[in-house]
């Protein structure tokens, strides 16, 4: 099992950004797909970017590309998520997940292929 730790949202006005972190305490191994999903209410599960820790390749969703920067810092097993320009359709909640051993590839942004995910932190965008 790989806990995740999300940390980072809350309430900003349009155009103000927010760095979202997501720690995996304990878990060493550095060849994963890792990365952010959003869920607005009423609406799926969404992809929002996805790093391969092994190797840096970034995946991103269009509606986000040019505005977020998904990072990582492998000695602290941590994944960030930096988010400007905001707009009020990026408020959702947003979920932290891990795809343990593998490359992101083209199904990155496919929600059932991760297999843990955080509690979630709640990004509102006024």
């Amino acid at each position: 099992h790989v806990q995740l730790v999300e940390s980072g949202g809350g309430s900003v006005q349009a155009g103000g950004s927010l760095r979202l972190s997501c720690a995996a305490p304990g878990y060493t191994y550095s060849r994963n797909c890792m990365g952010w999903f959003r869920q607005a209410p009423g609406k799926e599960r969404e992809g929002v970017a996805t790093i391969y820790t092994g190797g840096g390749s970034t995946y991103y969703a269009d509606s986000v590309k040019s505005r977020f920067t998904i990072s990582q810092d492998n000695a602290k097993n941590t994944v960030y998520l930096q988010m400007n320009s905001l707009k009020p359709e990026d408020s959702a909640m947003y979920y932290c997940a891990i795809r343990p051993w593998t490359i992101c590839g083209g199904n990155w942004y496919v929600a059932k292929t991760f297999t843990y995910w955080g509690q979630g932190t709640q990004v509102t965008v006024s």
